[in-house]
């Protein structure tokens, strides 16, 4: 065994932020860690976060990794269930039951690893943990980003994303003994002009060619009931001052807590590497988390024994 790999073998608490589309860096995050012979004993992750942590945990996260990556605009599409009403413009419905069909199901506590997802329980504005129950019951309470996706109704409680409070849940993972806490933030600071981003340039134009798919039709769904979202003569859309302003926030939140628990590692994924509903992107949003996590890791001092 060589000197780096006798460094790497190490148990791991993950914690996995909120950030949408983003939030695929998680994936190849992982895929990183596996690697090098890391142990992921715990995890806990807000919205994204959650959604990813929550399928590792259930051993499937090849299997999503593997039909994400297959994705185009087309088929992120025909994910979204409209809502005529319940406090959202997006019931998800249809995107847990292909989840579901695609990695199966488990209650967390039968799960091999520690598990905890974050969400807010909005009529009460406190943090909730969830560490048991079902699965995606937990995933879908933490994705429900405030206006888009409808809340979740679960055990008396209306649970919206877990990124309104805690975008990035270090203190779940504390209950768990490990040699490192490891987070990825993926509202970490943007890219400037100039700097490599996770495509090609020719990508990144066609990118920004079909980028306004989704919001445009958020946009007209909203017009439907007779709201103005504004033209882009007047500036940005209703939709898109919502998802700038919940990343804005969810971006000053993430300083404060790194600030406080001072994890082991921070993976930092900056934020304008996609928007948060650019999921046609995964390829290339996995592969720089896996190239961001290489160099946190090749950069992390001592060794073991």
């Amino acid at each position: 065994m060589t000197e780096k790999d006798g460094r790497d073998h190490r148990t791991v608490s993950l914690v996995l932020g909120s950030g949408g589309a983003r939030g695929l860096a998680h994936i190849g995050v992982i895929q990183e860690l596996e690697a090098r012979g890391y142990e992921i004993k715990a995890i806990a992750g807000s919205s994204m976060g959650a959604l990813v942590g929550g399928i590792y945990a259930l051993g499937e996260l090849d299997t999503y990794a593997d039909w994400v990556k297959g994705l185009d605009q087309t088929d992120v599409l025909a994910l979204v269930d409209w809502s005529l009403s319940g406090g959202g413009i997006i019931r998800g419905d249809k995107l847990i039951r292909k989840l579901k069909d695609l990695v199966g199901c488990r209650d967390i506590e039968h799960l091999p690893i520690s598990y905890t997802a974050v969400a807010v329980d909005i009529e009460r504005g406190k943090e909730v943990w969830m560490s048991d129950g079902p699965l995606f019951d937990a995933i879908r309470a933490s994705i429900a980003i405030p206006a888009v996706f409808t809340p979740h109704r679960y055990r008396g409680r209306t649970l919206v994303d877990g990124g309104l409070l805690n975008p990035v849940p270090v203190a779940p993972t504390l209950r768990t003994l490990t040699d490192l806490t490891i987070v990825v933030d993926v509202n970490g600071p943007a890219l400037e002009p100039g700097e490599d981003a996770p495509e090609s340039e020719q990508e990144s134009r066609a990118s920004e060619e079909g980028r306004s798919g989704l919001l445009r039709r958020m946009r007209g769904y909203v017009e439907s009931f007779g709201g103005d979202s504004g033209g882009k003569e007047d500036g940005l859309a209703l939709t898109e001052v919502l998802m700038r302003s919940l990343e804005t926030m969810q971006a000053a939140i993430t300083r404060q807590h790194l600030a406080v628990f001072r994890p082991d590692v921070v993976v930092s994924v900056p934020k304008n590497i996609c928007m948060i509903h650019e999921f046609h992107r995964a390829g290339p949003v996995i592969e720089l988390g896996r190239q961001l996590a290489r160099e946190r890791l090749d950069a992390l001092p001592g060794k073991e024994g």
